[in-house]
């Protein structure tokens, strides 16, 4: 269990969660280990990775969560024993592997009572729909996650705490790869050295598939889908794109970093991607509506003669997902409220010469937009040593 954050909180979101359910007829709802849960209970999600764990009874894995209630698990023995490692929850049902597991799940559903309309979590495995349908015969399935979703987007003093130190272990991981940037280093070396410096700061894991990538004329148009294996050339602008893990939540960063000597025009874009970045951060007001902030970020790009090669959106919701709603991009209309946190990531890839990006954490409020992030956004050229 996530023990960074008091039970406390815990509870008041879920009396949260509990006004909506009640207002909207909803019974209870079903959430299978994700961010979700790890919101409402603090069981913590497994890491992401290519090899899925699996358990007999895996399709059980989860809990039932209802108003007035506490939360209900239902947990393979292994995953009790060797993911909770003795931490077990209050109210829970234990699968043993010879068990009949159909039979302990029907049971803890049939608690719930008369529940005519069921919330899941959007990813739910297929198994587990079939047989909450086959256990409540009468009753709708709806998605759960818009409901979470719309709880989680304004972030406590706890969270953004949580959340600060997420983005300083990125300020920090920078500052200590920025000398590896030079002539003959290869992308995936510099990627190695990242993911090593964020693990030593205490990191859980990357938030995100570690991005070092370059665009333009240093290597081949198509530079953005090498191997990462081939040496950096001189001129070459190096782009960063990572994120950390703390106590569960996700910080998401970007830095640009020249190795040698720049392209003539590399001084003017990167000028242009730093105006609309403090563009978007001072647009990222309560009450803006999330479109409107995303074309304030915009404008200077486009004012530059740049706007095609401004392919992105802003930014996005980040939390206890690095990629949450909603998203700061030209198709929402999602109104701002203080607390919400938010990427703030201009970026201008510029066919036949180079790419930029830069990328911060901010959180909405009075006056514009506070940026978690505090490593220097300046320009860095890395000259060899003469």
């Amino acid at each position: 269990m996530n023990e960074q954050i008091p039970e406390t909180e815990y509870a008041a979101r879920r009396d949260r969660l509990a006004e909506r359910l009640e207002a909207q007829a909803i019974g209870a709802l079903f959430l299978p280990p994700s961010s979700d849960l790890e919101y409402l209970t603090g069981l913590e999600r497994d890491l992401p990775s290519f090899g899925q764990t699996a358990y007999a009874h895996g399709w059980v894995t989860g809990a039932l969560i209802a108003p007035g209630r506490e939360p209900l698990y239902v947990l393979p023995r292994m995953f009790v024993v060797f993911h909770l490692w003795g931490d077990e929850p209050e109210h829970l049902v234990t699968v043993g592997e010879t068990a009949d597991g159909r039979a302990l799940f029907r049971g803890a559903v049939a608690e719930l009572g008369d529940v005519r309309t069921l919330g899941i979590g959007a990813r739910t495995p297929g198994e587990t729909v079939l047989e909450l349908q086959s256990a409540l015969p009468g009753a709708q399935l709806i998605n759960a996650t818009p409901q979470v979703n719309e709880l989680r987007r304004v972030k406590s003093e706890r969270e953004l705490e949580l959340m600060t130190i997420a983005a300083r272990i990125c300020d920090d991981a920078m500052r200590a790869s920025t000398p590896k940037v030079e002539p003959g280093v290869t992308m995936a070396q510099l990627a190695e050295e990242v993911e090593h410096q964020l693990r030593l700061r205490g990191s859980r894991t990357p938030s995100f598939p570690t991005h070092i990538f370059s665009y333009g004329y240093a290597q081949s148009h198509d530079s953005t889908m090498a191997s990462g294996l081939e040496p950096i050339a001189e001129g070459e602008a190096v782009m960063f794109d990572f994120g950390a893990v703390h106590a569960g939540y996700c910080s998401d960063f970007g830095r640009t970093i020249v190795c040698g000597e720049p392209h003539p025009e590399y001084e003017r874009v990167y000028g242009a991607m730093l105006i609309a970045q403090e563009a978007g951060r001072a647009a990222a007001v309560p009450g803006a509506l999330a479109h409107e902030v995303n074309a304030a970020c915009r404008a200077p790009i486009e004012e530059a003669g740049l706007g095609a090669s401004f392919r992105h959106r802003m930014g996005h919701g980040i939390g206890l997902d690095v990629h949450e709603q909603p998203f700061i991009s030209e198709e929402d209309d999602t109104v701002l409220e203080a607390g919400m946190t938010f990427t703030n990531e201009p970026s201008i890839l510029w066919d036949g010469h180079f790419g930029v990006r830069i990328e911060d954490v901010v959180v909405c409020a009075e006056g514009g937009g506070r940026m978690l992030n505090d490593l220097p956004r300046a320009m860095v050229v890395r000259r060899p040593a003469r």
